[in-house]
C-alpha cells in the first residue's frame, strides 16, 4: 500500500541529509524562515513512532511555546502522515494518536513545561525552542528524557543571544558526544526571488536572524535605523482616514501615540554621494500626534487629552495597545484599562471605534524587530515617520531607547526609565499590522 499523500518526496539540502542521518541523540537546529526545519522534525517523529521497539508503550512529542501553535504547526499534518490503517485511536481534545504499535504522539504547548512531566518519552521535537521558557529544557524536558535514554531536536529560529544561543554553542563547541548542531539559511532552499524580496523588505538585523539563522547580538539603541533627518518630517491629518490610537499603560508618564497610514513625505536613499532625497510616493505609518502626561497620570487622563485633541475626527477611530490592561485593577480607578478606555472612547466617537487587542503581548524582540523593520527596510525603503513638532516624545523614544547589555535583546527598562513607553505603545499596533513573521504559520518544503 502506498504512503499517505502527505508524504510527499523532499528534495534534501546536504546539511537536511546530515540531520537525518545523524546518530546524536540532541541535534541543535536553528535555521532560517521557511527552510524545512519542522517539515524534517514531523517525518522525525513518524518514522520514530512507527518504528518504536523496546517498550510497550513508546512516546514522543511535539512541542510548540503554545498549545495553539502547536496544534497549528503539527496536529492536523501527523494525522495526515500516518497510515489510516496504523493508527488505533486519534484524541482530538487532548491532541494524541496511538498507534496499534503501542507508540503514542502528543503535540503540546509548552506555555506550561510542566504538561511534558509525570510519564517517561521515547523522543520528541522542541520547534521555536528561542521563545519558550529558558529554563524549560534543563527544568522539565531533559528530566523527563533520562528513563528511556530519549531523544530530541532543539528548532527553530533564534532570537537574538539568549538559551538558544547558548545551548547551540554548547552542541557546538562542549565535545559532548551526545550533541551536534545543524544549521542553514532560507536561501538553500527558497527560490532565490523571495529571498531577496524578503531581504529589501526586513532591516538587516531582522533579515540576518530570520533568514540567515545568525545569532544576532542586538545592542545599543533598541531602534538603531531611526534618524531624525530621516524619519521626522510635516505629516498630514485626513479627518476622515481610519484614526489610530496606540495605548501603554503607566502612570508616570500617561503616554499614547497617534498614527494615521498615509502617503509618506520624499524617502532617501542611500548612494556615493551620501543621502539622496526620492520623489516616489511611499504610503506608510505616519506618527501624528501623541500624549504625555509626565505625572500623576491614568488611562481616563490620557483618553480625555485623546478626545480633546481628536474629537471631532470624522472617520473611523481604531485602538491598539497593551494587552495586559485586561487586568482589573491596574489603574488607580476602578475597572480595568480596557474597559476605561471602552467606555470615554465610545462616549466620543460612538460605533466608528473598534479596539485590536491581542489576547497576550507579542514578545518584545519581534516587536522591536517590526518597528525596526517599518523604520529602514533592506531596500532603504522608509514606512514609518513622526511629526516631530506634534509628538516629541516619540522621537526621543525612538532615538534614546537603548538594550539590556548583554541580554538576548531585551529593552533596557531601567536605563531610561521616563522613556520605552510610547515608542512600546506604537510597537504594539505595529506589530499586530504589519509583523515580520506570522509566529503560526506553516512551513511547505519544496517538493522534487
Amino acid at each position: 500500500m502506498p504512503p499517505p499523500a502527505r508524504l510527499y518526496p523532499l528534495r534534501w539540502h546536504a546539511e537536511q541529509e546530515r540531520l537525518k542521518e545523524s546518530p546524536k541523540r540532541f541535534a541543535v537546529v536553528p535555521a532560517g524562515r521557511r527552510s524545512g526545519k519542522t517539515e524534517q522534525a514531523k517525518r522525525k517523529i513518524v518514522v520514530e513512532a512507527l518504528q518504536a521497539i523496546g517498550h510497550a508503550d513508546p512516546r514522543f512529542f511535539a512541542a510548540a511555546p503554545t498549545r495553539d501553535q502547536a496544534k497549528a504547526i503539527y496536529w492536523a499534518d501527523l494525522k495526515a502522515m500516518f497510515p489510516r490503517r496504523l493508527v488505533r485511536e486519534v484524541r482530538e481534545t487532548d491532541l494524541q494518536i496511538r498507534l496499534w504499535n503501542g507508540a503514542e504522539v502528543c503535540v503540546i504547548g509548552m506555555d506550561k513545561p510542566e504538561r511534558i512531566e509525570g510519564r517517561p518519552w521515547d523522543g520528541g521535537v522542541l520547534d521555536e525552542f528561542a521563545n519558550m521558557k529558558a529554563g524549560a529544557w534543563g527544568e522539565n524536558v531533559r528530566p523527563a528524557l533520562s528513563d528511556r535514554k530519549g531523544w530530541c531536536w532543539l528548532i527553530g529560529v533564534p532570537e537574538g543571544r539568549n538559551h538558544y544561543y547558548e545551548i547551540n554553542h554548547y552542541a557546538l563547541h562542549s565535545g559532548d558526544p551526545d550533541w551536534d548542531s545543524f544549521t542553514w539559511k532560507s536561501a538553500d532552499i527558497l527560490d532565490k526571488a523571495e529571498v531577496e524580496a524578503a531581504r529589501r523588505q526586513l532591516d538587516p538585523l531582522t533579515f540576518a536572524q530570520e533568514y540567515e539563522a545568525s545569532f544576532v547580538n542586538f545592542e545599543g539603541r533598541a531602534y538603531y535605523p531611526f534618524q531624525e533627518a530621516t524619519h521626522c518630517a510635516t505629516l498630514a491629518y485626513n479627518p476622515r482616514a481610519p484614526l489610530i490610537f496606540c495605548f501603554d499603560f503607566n502612570v508616570e508618564p500617561g503616554v499614547a501615540a497617534v498614527c494615521q497610514e498615509q502617503t509618506l513625505p520624499g524617502q532617501y536613499e542611500r548612494g556615493q554621494d551620501g543621502l539622496v532625497r526620492l520623489d516616489r510616493p511611499i504610503t506608510g505609518t505616519g506618527v501624528i500626534g501623541e500624549v504625555h502626561i509626565p505625572r500623576n497620570s491614568n488611562t481616563p487622563a490620557v483618553c480625555r487629552k485623546l478626545v480633546q485633541d481628536w474629537g471631532a475626527h470624522q472617520g473611523e477611530v481604531r485602538c491598539y495597545g497593551d494587552a495586559t490592561g485586561g487586568a482589573r485593577g491596574t489603574a488607580k480607578v476602578s475597572g480595568s484599562d480596557w474597559d476605561l478606555i471602552k467606555a470615554e472612547m465610545r462616549a466620543a466617537f460612538g460605533d466608528r471605534v473598534s479596539f485590536r487587542v491581542p489576547a497576550a503581548n507579542p514578545m518584545e524582540r519581534p516587536r522591536v524587530n517590526a518597528v525596526n523593520t517599518r523604520l529602514l527596510a533592506g531596500d532603504q525603503t522608509v514606512r514609518l515617520m513622526v511629526d516631530g513638532k506634534k509628538a516629541p516624545n516619540v522621537v526621543k523614544d525612538l532615538e534614546g531607547v537603548r538594550l539590556l547589555a548583554g541580554g538576548s535583546g531585551e529593552i533596557d527598562k531601567k536605563a531610561t526609565p521616563l522613556l520605552t513607553h510610547v515608542s512600546d505603545a506604537l510597537g504594539y499596533y505595529i506589530v499586530r499590522e504589519f509583523p515580520v513573521v506570522k509566529q503560526t504559520a506553516t512551513v511547505t518544503p519544496l517538493h522534487v
